[in-house]
């Protein structure tokens, strides 16, 4: 049985480059939704609504398999983070952070087109951010990297050194969680070995050794 055809809806390169470590290999076509039209405010539903727009929005220009999109934003005492777009929106960001923790917000969405069906869910991770100074603050402003990122850092990147712990999957704070995409899929009747890339061709040498 061949497997279904997997679209990323999402220009996240941690999100493809996390699927693609985990043995997928998506194809990416960006939504382009306009993220300001969604209505939930509660950061976790924002979340999902986001995933689900970008999902939706792919899936009506794909021909057939599964579309997964995912979005990301951080609740940071009561304040809804995504982008920060800005480098003094960056700044400000961190300097409220710094030393303090917050529970990033990850949504998903998985349809799958032939059918029509699709799962929406959320998972949640609290973050840890280390006590970094000004200086710092601007050195990792300068290299660009929190501007395009929710919650304006990464743990995968060159802000992964700013990060202190994390409470939860590590692949929610990348942007998609592998456990929850897994078990999403498997409602939809999709094995997730099944996705592996050269599954078949492994399995077969494997067979022959």
């Amino acid at each position: 049985m061949t497997a279904p055809r997997l679209t990323l809806a999402s220009q996240s390169p941690a999100r493809l480059a996390t699927l693609r470590a985990a043995g997928l290999d998506p194809v990416v076509d960006v939504s382009g939704v306009d993220e300001s039209t969604a209505a939930a405010t509660a950061p976790d539903a924002l979340a999902v609504e986001l995933a689900c727009l970008k999902a939706r929005t792919v899936a009506e220009r794909t021909p057939d398999g599964l579309v997964v999109g995912c979005d990301s934003v951080l609740d940071f005492g009561g304040e809804v983070l995504g982008k920060p777009g800005t480098a003094e929106e960056a700044r400000r960001r961190w300097r409220a952070m710094r030393g303090g923790s917050g529970v990033l917000h990850t949504g998903h969405c998985v349809i799958d087109v032939s059918t029509g069906r699709e799962v929406c869910r959320g998972a949640d991770t609290v973050v840890h951010f280390a006590d970094i100074t000004d200086a710092e603050i601007e050195a990792y402003v300068a290299t660009g990297e929190p501007l395009g990122v929710a919650g304006a850092f990464t743990i995968d990147g060159l802000g992964g050194a700013f990060v202190t712990g994390i409470e939860g999957d590590p692949h929610t704070v990348v942007g998609i969680s592998l456990p929850l995409l897994r078990e999403m899929l498997a409602d939809l009747g999709v094995l997730w070995h099944d996705l592996w890339t050269g599954r078949s061709a492994t399995a077969a040498a494997g067979e022959g050794a």
